[in-house]
C-alpha cells in the first residue's frame, strides 16, 4: 500500500497578506514563501474566518465557520474532544505534531494533536478545576502591567528580543529537533516515519510587540511605506481593535513597520530552516504537501488603525500558499476562499473521508484551475460583526443600529467608498441580507441555522 502523503503546516500569527515578495512587495524579503509561491497554488482573495487569533485558529481546524461551532469571540474555543483536522487525520494513522502556538483557552490543549512541542498552553483562571475565586481576588497585577494598548505597542516598538522572539526560535529548534528523530534518530536508530506526519510549526510572529533584530530594523527602517491615512467615520470601521483611536507620531510608525517587516523576514528564516533539515534528512519536498498561511492580517496603520478585528483587506484577507508539484502546477486563484476550507482540501489530498457538518468546500478542484461550480463567497465573523464577500462585492453587518457597509473591490480595492446606500447596489444588498439570516445572523435570522449549506 502506498503511504499517505507527508504535510508540513506553517502558520504565522498576524501575518498581512500584501507583505510578501510573491504579492509584489518589493522592500520585505521573504525568499522562502516565494519558493513556495513559485511553483504552488497562491489563493489571491483567502480570508479567515474571524479576524482574530482564537476564533480564526479553531475556525480553520474545525472546518467550520464561527456561528456554526460557537468560537465567535476571543475566549470562546472548541468543545474537548472536537473533530479538528487534527483529529481526523490522527484516526487516519497519521503522527500529529505541532510545534508551537494553537492558542486554546479550554481545558483541551490537544484538540487532535497526538504530540505538541514548544506548546503555548496558558490556561485562563476560569479553567481552573475547582479554583477558589476569593483567593485568585487576592493577586490582581500592578496598575500597567499586562496587555498593552495599542497606543504603547506602537510607542514601545524597537530592536530588542521580546518572549515571542525567543518562543519563535524555541519553536523552530523544536521542530528541527523532531523532524531529525523522526525520520532518522542517528544515536538510537529508531525512526519513526513508517507512518504519515501531519507537522505543524505555528510561529507567534509577527504579531504585537513590534521587536526585531538591530540589524533587520537598521536595513527596513529607512525602505518602509507608511499608511498615514485619517479613520473613517463608520462607528466601527474608524477604530483600532480596543476600541479606541491612535495618535502617533511618523516616527513611531516607522519604528513599528520597520519591526514588522523585521519580523515576517525572520519567520521566512525560521521556514527555510525546516524545509533545508528536511531536504537534508533525504526528504523530497516535491512529494509533500506544504501549506503557508496566517491566522488574520494587521491593518499597520491603513485607515488610520491598527491590528485585526477589522474586514478590511489588510486585517482579514490572509496569505495562503498550497504547494504539492506532485499533482498540481503553479498557479494563482482568484476566486474567494476561506481558511475553513482547508479541512476538507486536505483530507481529499491526503484520501482520507471527509467528516460531515463541515462549512469547508475542497479547493482541490479551484487548484487544477477548474473554477466551474465554485461558490465564490468567502465569510468572517467577530462577535456580532459579519462579513460575506461574494465575487467583489463585501458586505458588512454591525447590528442593526449601525451602518452596514458595502465595498465593491472592484472598483474601489482601496475600500474608501462605502455603496451601502446608493441605488445601484440595491438587488446585492437585498441579496446580501438574504444569506446573512440563512446563516443564522440580524433581524431576521434563521433559527434553524445549522452550517453554511456548502
Amino acid at each position: 500500500m502506498t503511504k499517505r502523503p507527508n504535510i508540513l503546516f506553517l502558520m504565522a500569527d498576524q501575518h498581512r497578506a500584501d507583505i510578501t515578495g510573491y504579492e509584489g512587495n518589493k522592500i520585505i524579503k521573504t525568499p522562502t514563501l516565494d519558493r513556495l509561491a513559485d511553483d504552488g497554488v497562491v489563493f489571491k482573495n483567502a480570508y479567515t474566518p474571524s479576524p482574530v487569533c482564537v476564533p480564526g485558529r479553531q475556525c480553520m481546524m474545525s472546518g467550520q465557520l464561527p456561528e456554526t461551532c460557537h468560537c465567535v469571540g476571543f475566549w470562546d474555543d472548541l468543545k474537548p474532544n472536537y473533530m479538528t483536522f487534527a483529529k481526523r487525520f490522527s484516526q487516519y494513522a497519521y503522527n500529529t505534531v505541532c510545534s508551537g502556538k494553537l492558542h486554546h483557552h479550554g481545558p483541551d490543549q490537544m484538540q487532535g494533536w497526538t504530540k505538541r512541542l514548544a506548546p503555548d498552553a496558558d490556561l485562563a483562571p476560569r479553567y481552573v478545576d475547582g479554583m477558589i475565586e476569593e483567593e485568585f481576588a487576592k493577586y490582581k497585577p500592578a496598575e500597567g502591567v499586562g496587555k498593552w494598548s495599542n497606543q504603547r505597542e506602537l510607542e514601545e516598538a524597537r530592536p530588542g528580543d521580546g518572549p515571542y522572539q525567543q518562543f519563535d526560535r524555541l519553536a523552530t529548534d523544536s521542530a528541527l529537533c523532531y523532524l531529525t528523530r523522526y525520520f532518522d534518530d542517528p544515536l538510537y536508530h529508531r525512526p519513526e516515519n513508517h507512518r504519515p506526519l501531519l507537522f505543524k510549526l505555528s510561529l507567534l510572529q509577527p504579531h504585537y510587540p513590534f521587536f526585531t533584530t538591530q540589524e533587520k530594523f537598521d536595513y527596513y527602517y529607512d525602505k518602509v511605506p507608511l499608511f498615514k491615512e485619517e479613520p473613517c467615520d463608520h462607528p466601527v470601521l474608524s477604530l483600532s481593535q480596543q476600541n479606541k483611536p491612535i495618535d502617533i507620531s511618523d516616527e513611531i510608525n516607522r519604528r513599528a513597520t520597520a519591526a514588522y517587516y523585521g519580523m515576517i523576514a525572520t519567520i521566512d528564516e525560521y521556514y527555510e530552516q525546516v524545509l533545508n533539515k528536511l531536504e537534508e534528512l533525504g526528504e523530497d519536498l516535491d512529494e509533500w504537501i506544504i501549506v503557508y498561511t496566517s491566522d488574520h492580517g494587521e491593518m499597520l496603520g491603513e485607515h488610520g488603525i491598527w491590528e485585526k478585528t477589522r474586514f478590511y483587506e489588510g486585517s482579514v484577507r490572509v496569505p495562503l500558499i498550497i504547494r504539492y508539484p506532485k499533482q498540481f502546477k503553479g498557479r494563482v486563484v482568484e476566486e474567494n476562499v476561506n481558511l475553513c476550507d482547508l479541512f476538507a482540501t486536505l483530507c481529499e489530498l491526503a484520501g482520507l473521508e471527509t467528516p460531515d457538518g463541515l462549512d469547508s468546500r475542497s479547493l482541490v478542484p479551484l487548484m487544477h484551475g477548474d473554477a466551474t461550480n465554485w461558490n465564490n463567497e468567502s465569510i468572517s465573523q467577530f462577535n456580532d460583526h459579519f462579513m460575506i464577500k461574494r465575487d467583489k462585492l463585501k458586505y458588512q453587518y454591525y447590528g442593526e443600529n449601525i451602518p452596514e457597509v458595502l465595498f465593491d473591490m472592484d472598483k474601489d480595492p482601496g475600500e474608501n467608498f462605502n455603496v451601502a446606500e446608493d441605488p445601484e447596489y440595491a438587488r446585492a444588498i437585498s441579496e446580501f441580507r438574504q444569506r446573512l439570516s440563512s446563516l443564522g445572523i440580524g433581524p431576521d435570522a434563521d433559527p434553524n441555522y445549522v452550517n453554511a449549506g456548502y
